[in-house]
């Protein structure tokens, strides 16, 4: 897989580095947004809050985050080099953030108004990026399991995208579709047909050359990627036909190659050549645990359907899969992706004749654990509240405070650091004559 990378196609670093800076800022949100609403927010997963809270998560923060690494990625690992990286960043940037605010805020106070503006901008925010990565990728095979897996997330992104701006609209009662079922075929294209899928293709070449693990076996690599999407597409037209028992099975299925995918990667890391584990690798190790966590409540709820009616279960549950699983996973990620980009644009600054700092440098390593502790408390308390809300949401909102805070610190210390050796190069590069020959 690492023959795949080609480092000088990289992006110009304003490109991924908006969305990264901006994505902790929708998790300090989220974290008001609970102390401001207090345990009325755990009274179920379709208050309002809950569902402003939930976006602010999913499209504040974790949209954000991906669809900044997709920048870099894809020229990288794929060779898929968008037109105009910075143009198309700024764009699609300016688009997401004032849609995903005017969302949150139409969720919490049902505005209707609110709501078709937020579906305008983030409905124009993604399909720039579909379209520029979708170019991008035209000419690429996909033979290649993570190239597969990209342009099937990037299917999965567009489908719950639309499904998305579909319910924003209807919210207003005006409409006789059937909400609650597209709300739930929504969630899982966006967790499974989009998020996931993009983990899996990026865990290919990620969790081996990061963690210095074994790859991942052939025959993974080969069908998890049209199996999951198979299941999930033949799972959503049972839903919406009604067929009761072709779901079910089907998304039992489903949550049967979610969690090989999580057993696979705990298996690879036990075999890592690493004498110790940094953030990144226990970051994904709690990603995994979380995410085989997660399905076991929801194959709970799959096989039991009363059970899910209770009001903790869906609550923990969601709690495990976006902080337990895709917060975590994605909070690893960029304390790789981070100094990786500020080392080599810095090394391509200096021309090959001023060398950059060593990657250790960018982010402090205290900081990082610090911040990953911060996180576990965060998750412990969040899902304790999930159980508990009248006495863990207070304490839950500020560990999650602390924690996005925490990250928003090393982030943003990253780009200073990026900043002041950028600084020091161009000075040196000034200073030193440039000799040619006679």
């Amino acid at each position: 897989m690492q023959a795949l990378l080609s480092f000088d196609q990289a992006p110009p670093i304003a490109a991924p580095f908006r969305f990264f800076l901006t994505a902790p800022i929708f998790a300090l949100l989220a974290g008001l947004l609970m102390l401001a609403s207090g345990p009325q927010l755990f009274a179920s997963r379709w208050t309002p809050a809950a569902l402003a809270l939930t976006h602010l998560i999913t499209v504040g923060f974790m949209l954000q985050v991906m669809l900044g690494a997709l920048l870099q990625i894809l020229p990288v690992v794929a060779g898929a080099n968008i037109a105009h990286p910075l143009r198309v960043a700024t764009w699609v940037h300016a688009l997401l953030v004032p849609g995903t605010l005017l969302l949150a805020a139409g969720l919490l106070t049902s505005d209707p108004l609110a709501l078709r503006l937020a579906a305008v901008a983030l409905a124009l925010g993604v399909a720039l990026f579909l379209v520029a990565a979708g170019h991008a990728l035209a000419g690429v095979p996909a033979g290649n399991p993570t190239i597969l897996g990209l342009k099937l997330a990037l299917l999965g992104l567009g489908i719950s995208s639309g499904l998305g701006v579909v319910l924003a609209l209807a919210l207003d009662g005006s409409s006789e579709l059937p909400v609650l079922q597209l709300t739930g075929i929504h969630l899982t294209w966006g967790l499974v047909g989009w998020s996931t899928t993009l983990l899996a293709a990026v865990a290919l070449v990620v969790v081996p050359m990061f963690q210095l693990t074994p790859a991942y076996p052939q025959w993974f690599a080969r069908r998890f990627f049209w199996s999951l999407l198979i299941v999930l597409a033949c799972w959503s037209i049972a839903s919406v036909a009604g067929w009761h028992w072709p779901a079910t099975l089907l998304a039992t299925g489903m949550l049967a190659l979610l969690a090989v995918f999580a057993a696979l990667t705990l298996h690879l890391q036990r075999q890592s050549k690493r004498a110790r584990l940094d953030a990144t690798q226990r970051y994904w190790r709690l990603a995994m645990l979380s995410a085989l966590s997660a399905c076991a409540l929801a194959l709970v709820s799959v096989l039991l359907p009363e059970t899910a009616a209770s009001r903790p279960l869906p609550l923990l549950w969601g709690v495990l899969v976006l902080h337990g699983s895709l917060i975590s996973v994605i909070n690893g990620m960029l304390y790789k992706i981070v100094p990786f980009l500020v080392w080599l644009h810095l090394q391509n600054a200096g021309g090959g004749r001023i060398l950059a700092p060593n990657m250790q440098k960018v982010i402090d390593k205290r900081q990082i654990d610090h911040q990953l502790h911060a996180h576990l408390v965060a998750l412990a308390l969040l899902s304790a509240a999930a159980v508990q809300p009248e006495w863990f949401t207070y304490p839950a909102a500020s560990a999650l405070l602390l924690a996005s805070g925490w990250l928003l610190r090393n982030l943003l210390a990253a780009t200073a650091f990026y900043r002041q050796h950028r600084e020091r190069i161009a000075s040196q590069a000034r200073a030193t004559p440039v000799h040619r020959p006679g």
